[in-house]
């Protein structure tokens, strides 16, 4: 198939880009390179069957297209916040342009959504059928209802349009590609951890996370782009939970660092918990993630670890 990856060069959607190749599809690759990176798919230019488009899905393009998969936005607080109004037309405008293109061509579309749509969750572990609670004025709404409101557009579209639609929330995810300065906790601990800065944890470490590595995660989306007739939305997660604090010491182990953990004020609207229920994945997909949490960070960590001898 010929299939468009928007966010294509960013770290999931490069991860995807790879996989979607080694299928044997013709890739087509569209990022604004606002938070993506060339770097990130410079290994796939060479493949005739790559194509990278410098674009933004704010405003329309008019492509051929069998499947499509709507990675773009920034995704980490520190991107989504530099720019708010950027980021909630991103996932506004850019989910109806590709809609807009999806109903043209008849393409089954899948949005990538987050767990963030669950925002500060009273429900625990949070299923699909959760609603949310969601600050709808705060720093963090410009994502959490841009996202909210993709999910809208993307079941009208469905209803009233007949696009073949599919909804993948997506949990925490790391692995190799994440960018160094974005701010996430992964990226930030590893390389505080390597280079021997303290490690920064906001509040006092016990809000929690589940981590999924990158390949568990594209695995899951593949798996639900395939299947017929079940439009989500899906939890894609890990739901082996744990602290921050007990993230950052188990970091600390893996990179022998002799990093000390610094605690500073919690940030506005941080979710105390996070962790899905996957029960709709392994029922309807069979899926459920492989890589445990120690394996996934030996990888990621050697990444950085290349990533910072390189650049110095």
């Amino acid at each position: 198939m010929r299939i468009l990856v928007t966010g294509g060069a960013g770290f999931i959607g490069s991860h995807l880009c790879e996989r979607l190749l080694k299928q044997g599809h013709d890739v087509l690759c569209l990022d604004n390179f606002f938070t993506g990176s060339k770097e990130n798919i410079t290994h796939l230019m060479d493949d005739h069957r790559f194509e990278l488009i410098r674009h933004d899905v704010t405003q329309p393009i008019l492509l051929e297209t069998d499947r499509i998969f709507n990675l773009a936005c920034p995704a980490s607080p520190i991107h989504y916040q530099y720019n708010p109004v950027k980021t909630i037309k991103t996932s506004v405008m850019g989910t109806i342009h590709m809609l807009g293109l999806a109903k043209r061509v008849k393409a089954r579309i899948l949005q990538a959504s987050t767990s963030e749509v669950y925002g500060d969750p009273l429900v625990h572990p949070q299923p699909e059928d959760y609603w949310g609670n969601v600050n709808p004025v705060g720093i963090r709404s410009c994502y959490d209802e841009g996202k909210r409101v993709a999910e809208t557009l993307m079941m009208d579209y469905h209803r009233q349009n007949g696009v073949d639609i599919r909804i993948v929330r997506i949990f925490n995810t790391y692995g190799p590609r994440m960018a160094q300065h974005d701010g996430r906790v992964v990226s930030n601990f590893i390389v505080q951890a390597l280079k021997g800065e303290d490690i920064t944890v906001y509040g006092d470490g016990s809000q929690t996370r589940s981590f999924c590595y990158v390949d568990d995660l594209i695995e899951g989306m593949l798996r639900l782009m395939d299947r017929e007739g079940l439009t989500g939305p899906m939890n894609i997660g890990n739901p082996a939970e744990t602290s921050i604090l007990e993230f950052a010491t188990r970091i600390i182990d893996l990179t022998g660092s002799s990093s000390r953990v610094v605690f500073k004020p919690l940030p506005s609207d941080d979710p105390r918990q996070r962790q899905p229920d996957i029960t709709m994945a392994r029922e309807k997909l069979g899926w459920a993630p492989v890589t445990d949490i120690d394996t996934g960070l030996r990888k990621t960590i050697d990444y950085f670890t290349r990533l910072l001898t390189r650049t110095g």
